[in-house]
C-alpha cells in the first residue's frame, strides 16, 4: 500500500454574492435562489437523435418528453437542448430561420411547453441552444436584405462589404468559413449584376449577424424575452466567441493545428473581440430580472481557461465550456496541468469550473481517448482515418475518464449516450453523411455525423427504440444492439450503471461544491486528489498500482489485490 502525502489545495471558487447553500430533495439538489449551474451534472439533448415519437426517423420533442423518466433516474440536474427552432436544417439546426418558433421536424411550441412543463415536475432544468452568430439565408431578415439595396437598413443587419478588384470580384478578405471554404458569398444583385458580398464564418447557408447594429441588439433582446417567459432556466449560447468581428475586417491566415473553432493564440480578427463581452453584460442584467438563477453558458473556443474565464467574470456569463479539459488527452500529467489551470482560473474570477468530455461537435471519447493520431476538432473520424481507436481500449478510458471527471468541484457536462459507452460511428457511407463539413470539403473531412447517430434505446426493437418504424436519419451500428439502455439497465457492471452510482454519489458527498487537494506518492501516470470525503486516483499508465486502505465508493473497473489497474479511475471513502 502506498501513503499518499498532501501537496497542495485547491479551493471551489467563492460564491457570488447572494449565493445561497446547496440543499438535497429540491431540483436535483439546488432550490431556486441556490445558483444550481455551480455544481450541476447538465445533459446534453441532440433533438434530432434522442428519441423518435413520430416514427419520421428525426427526434423529436414529444420523444424527449417521453424518455424523461430515464433521466430522472440517471440523476442529472438540467437538460440543455441543441437547437430545435424553426429552420431549414442545413446545419442540423444551427441556422435559425425564427427564434421564436419550433421546427415542424421537432413539434410545436405547445409540445415545447409540455416537455418543460415534465421536465420541472421531475426537478429537471431545461436550458435552450441560442445561435447569436449568424441566421438561416431563409430568416426574414436575410430575404430583405437580398431584396434591398446596398448600404440599406435591411443590409446592415448582416456583414454585406463591397468586394476588392475592379469589378468587385475578390472577396472582402481572405478568411476561411469554418466548414473549409471562403466566408464570402457573392449576392446577385435585384437588377441581375454581380453585387456585395456577406459573411459567413460557417456555411453560406448561415450569414453573419453585425453585431455593431442597435437593432440586432435589441432583436435578440426579444428573443431572450421571448423563452425566459416561458420558463426555460437558461441558454447555451452559440459560438459565443464569435459575433464581433475586428474593426476593418483585417486579412488573416489561421494555424492550420488550432482547430476550426478557435484556439489559436494570436489575435483572430473573428474570435474572442472584446467588444462581445458588452453583449453579455448586457443579457446579464436582462436575465437577472428573472426570478429561478436563469443561467447563461458560453460555447467559446479559446487557447487556454485563462482567457476562456473573461467571458464568466461576474457580470457576464454564468458558465463556460471549458474545451481546454476536452481536449486533453488521457495523460496524467497534461490531466493534473489543465484541471489546475481551470480551478484557478475561474476562481479568479468567482466561477465554477466546468467539466466536458463529449458534445455533438468532437468525436465521442469512447473512441477519442484511444485515438492514435492527430485529429483536429471538427474533422471526424471515416473509414480511411489513421490511427483509429481500438473499442475496448476506447471504453474503459472512457468510464476511467468520466469517474475522474465526475469527482471534480464544480459544473460537470454529460452528451445523450455517453452513458451507455457509446463510441464514434466510424463507418457512415458517404452516400448516408449529412454535416456539411464533408460537403464543403468534398469528403475530406469527415465532420460530425459520427457523434450524432440515433441512440439505442432497446435492444430488439426497431432503431433500437429510437423509432417505432425502424428509421433514422442516419445509420445506427449494430453493435447499438448491446449497448442500449434496457440492455444496460440491469447490469450492475454496465457504463449506465457506472454513470448512474456516480452522479448519485457526487450529490451525496457534494463533490461539485467541494475542493480540491492534491495528492502526490502515486507515480508520473496517476492524477490524484482529495475532494471533501472522498480520494480520487486514476491510472492513466500501463501498469496497475497499489492503492491505499479505503472503502471503494465507485470504481470505473475491476479492482482486485489492493491494486488499481491501468486505465482505471477509483473514488475511495475517507472515513
Amino acid at each position: 500500500m502506498t501513503s499518499p502525502q498532501t501537496a497542495e489545495r485547491t479551493d471551489a471558487p467563492a460564491p457570488r454574492a447572494g449565493a445561497r447553500d446547496s440543499k438535497p430533495g429540491v431540483w436535483g439538489g439546488a432550490p431556486l435562489g441556490s445558483e444550481w449551474w455551480r455544481t450541476a451534472v447538465i445533459y446534453q439533448i441532440y433533438p434530432r437523435s434522442f428519441a423518435d415519437s413520430s416514427g419520421d426517423g428525426i427526434g423529436d420533442l414529444p420523444g424527449i418528453t417521453s424518455r424523461l423518466d430515464d433521466l430522472r433516474d440517471l440523476g442529472i440536474d438540467a437538460i440543455w437542448l441543441s437547437p430545435f427552432q424553426r429552420s431549414p436544417q442545413k446545419d442540423a439546426g444551427y441556422d435559425v430561420s425564427d427564434y421564436c418558433d419550433v421546427d415542424p421536424l421537432f413539434g410545436t411550441l405547445s409540445d415545447f411547453d409540455l416537455m418543460l412543463g415534465a421536465a420541472h415536475e421531475r426537478g429537471i432544468r431545461v436550458i435552450v441552444d441560442l445561435v447569436p452568430n449568424h441566421s438561416s439565408d431563409q430568416h426574414e431578415w436575410f430575404q430583405q436584405a437580398l431584396a434591398a439595396a446596398p448600404g440599406s437598413r435591411e443590409r446592415a443587419r448582416y456583414m454585406f462589404r463591397d468586394g476588392k478588384g475592379v469589378e468587385g470580384e475578390v472577396p472582402p478578405n481572405n478568411w476561411e468559413s469554418v466548414f473549409g471554404g471562403p466566408a464570402w458569398t457573392r449576392v446577385v444583385e435585384a437588377d441581375g449584376t454581380p453585387g456585395q458580398w456577406y459573411l459567413h464564418l460557417f456555411d453560406s447557408s448561415q450569414p453573419d449577424f453585425d453585431w455593431s447594429n442597435d437593432e440586432v441588439r435589441e432583436e435578440f433582446r426579444r428573443i431572450l424575452r421571448f423563452w425566459l417567459d416561458r420558463g426555460v432556466d437558461g441558454f447555451r449560447v452559440d459560438v459565443a466567441h464569435g459575433l464581433v468581428k475586428a474593426a476593418g475586417l483585417p486579412d488573416y491566415t489561421p494555424d492550420p493545428d488550432a482547430g476550426s473553432m478557435g484556439g489559436e493564440e494570436a489575435d483572430v480578427p473573428y474570435w474572442g473581440q472584446d467588444g462581445v463581452h458588452e453583449v453579455y453584460r448586457d443579457w446579464h442584467l436582462l436575465m437577472a430580472e428573472y426570478e429561478g438563477d436563469r443561467a447563461l453558458c458560453a460555447e467559446a473556443w479559446m487557447p487556454t481557461p485563462e482567457k476562456t474565464a473573461l467571458w464568466v467574470r461576474p457580470d457576464e456569463m454564468h458558465q463556460a465550456f471549458n474545451f481546454a479539459y476536452l481536449e486533453t488527452a488521457w495523460d496524467a500529467p497534461a490531466l493534473r496541468a489543465v484541471i489546475a489551470e481551470s480551478i484557478a482560473a475561474y476562481a479568479a474570477v468567482g466561477a465554477p469550473s466546468t467539466w466536458v468530455l463529449s458534445n455533438h461537435d468532437v468525436v465521442r471519447h469512447a473512441s477519442r481517448l484511444a485515438l492514435t493520431a492527430e485529429n483536429p476538432q471538427g474533422h471526424g473520424i471515416g473509414p480511411d482515418s489513421p490511427g483509429k481507436p481500438i473499442p475496448e481500449v476506447g471504453l474503459r478510458r472512457a468510464r476511467a475518464a468520466t469517474t475522474l471527471m465526475l469527482a471534480l468541484p464544480g459544473s460537470a457536462y454529460l452528451y445523450q449516450g455517453e452513458e451507455l459507452g457509446l463510441p464514434e460511428v466510424i463507418d457512415i457511407p458517404g452516400d448516408a453523411r449529412q454535416d456539411p463539413t464533408w460537403f464543403r470539403t468534398n469528403g475530406e473531412r469527415y465532420g460530425r455525423d459520427g457523434c450524432r447517430v440515433p441512440i439505442p434505446w432497446t435492444a430488439d426493437a426497431p432503431a433500437y427504440g429510437f423509432s417505432p418504424t425502424g428509421d433514422a436519419w442516419l445509420p445506427q451500428p449494430a453493435e447499438w444492439a448491446h449497448l442500449a439502455r434496457d440492455v444496460q439497465a440491469g447490469d450492475d457492471d454496465s457504463t449506465l450503471s457506472l454513470y448512474r452510482a456516480l452522479i448519485a454519489a457526487r450529490r451525496e458527498r457534494g463533490l461539485g461544491a467541494g475542493a480540491l487537494e492534491w495528492l502526490e506518492g502515486f507515480g508520473t501516470d496517476v492524477v490524484a486528489f482529495r475532494n471533501g470525503d472522498v480520494t480520487v486516483i486514476g491510472n492513466t499508465g500501463a501498469t496497475a498500482i497499489a492503492l491505499p486502505d479505503g472503502i471503494v465508493i465507485a470504481a470505473s473497473g475491476p479492482i482486485s489485490s489492493g491494486e488499481l489497474p491501468a486505465d482505471t479511475t477509483v473514488w475511495l471513502a475517507n472515513d
